[in-house]
């Protein structure tokens, strides 16, 4: 028998502040048309005054934990990834903790940005599997809105702000890619090109939050390849192939990078789980946002095959293969 970690429950939260992209018409030298053609982006949400990354995170994690059947006392552990946290500390994680009322556990942040879910969800996978928690609400959570440079048209369309989460619990599989669960993950990062996306503040050398920086097209030309290639070491990881696939849910940037790795690899559109349109690029948040959205319109189902994917910057990219 093998231990695995096993998805029982999904939830999100979005704020309630929809924008539009003819918003951004007023800002800055774009259009409707120029952002859909170039990110088929629609509308995103942005957070209110008030609302913060732990606020969200802790309204998505609540309804996961509820879709579960369990209680927060229930949860062993929060593993909360996000790049834009409430305060420098204590983390994200800890706040959601206290919010949910849990009595005890442990909770931590993880930062790899766009890909700071796979990362979280790899991170909870070894804990179940090492025995350090049974039950792990792991959380992807952004308010990106927060640190957009609102004269960059380039950079300030494709952001949105939102969370997701997932309930991980500790079940007993056969060993096999049959099983429930995580099957495999795959995680990578290559600090030399740090400068191809990054924000320009931190505490150690502007002491200010800064602004997001990005180098659209080497972005993109480094995604689809890094993509498509750790979501192949993945299946083969798991026993499977891309034939298996029943949904690739990845990582929500830009409409053009999810069809070009999805022809990449080989399957079909019909086959992706797609939400950009609807919130944006929610770095962290994206995957798991996805996630609950075909779980709570049908589309995902027990037993499905899904890859998810992700790049961020750093850069750090990577990827999970799970059953359903």
């Amino acid at each position: 028998m093998t231990l695995r970690s096993v998805a029982v429950g999904t939830g999100h939260y979005l704020p309630a502040r929809v924008v539009e992209n003819a918003e951004f018409e007023a800002k800055v030298d774009t259009s409707d048309e120029w952002i859909r053609t170039r990110s088929g982006i629609e509308r995103r949400h942005f957070a209110a005054e008030g609302e913060t990354t732990s606020s969200m995170a802790i309204a998505a994690a609540r309804q996961a934990i509820e879709a579960a059947g369990l209680t927060p006392a229930d949860i062993d552990a929060v593993v909360v990834a996000t790049s834009t946290p409430d305060l420098t500390f204590p983390s994200v994680a800890t706040m959601v903790q206290a919010g949910l009322r849990m009595p005890g556990g442990f909770a931590f942040d993880v930062q790899a940005v766009c890909a700071g879910f796979v990362y979280a969800l790899a991170n909870a996978d070894a804990l179940i599997r090492a025995g350090q928690a049974r039950r792990v609400a792991v959380i992807g959570a952004e308010t990106f809105s927060r640190i957009l440079d609102w004269t960059d048209r380039s950079t300030c369309v494709l952001f949105g702000d939102g969370a997701g989460a997932l309930v991980l619990e500790a079940q007993e599989g056969a060993g096999g890619p049959e099983d429930r669960g995580i099957l495999a993950t795959d995680l990578h990062s290559d600090g030399r090109f740090r400068d191809l996306l990054y924000v320009d503040g931190g505490v150690s050398t502007s002491g200010s939050a800064g602004v997001l920086r990005m180098e659209g097209r080497e972005v993109f030309r480094h995604a689809v390849e890094k993509l498509a290639e750790t979501a192949e070491t993945c299946l083969a990881r798991a026993g499977v192939t891309a034939d298996d696939i029943d949904w690739i849910v990845p990582h929500q940037a830009n409409l053009r990078i999810i069809t070009r790795t999805a022809q990449k690899m080989g399957v079909d559109m019909d086959r992706v789980v797609v939400t950009v349109q609807d919130h944006g690029n929610t770095s962290a948040a994206s995957i798991p946002l996805a996630l609950s959205v075909a779980v709570a319109d049908g589309r995902i189902r027990r037993g499905d095959l899904i890859v998810a994917e992700a790049i961020g910057g750093g850069l750090a990219w990577g990827s999970v293969v799970l059953r359903w």
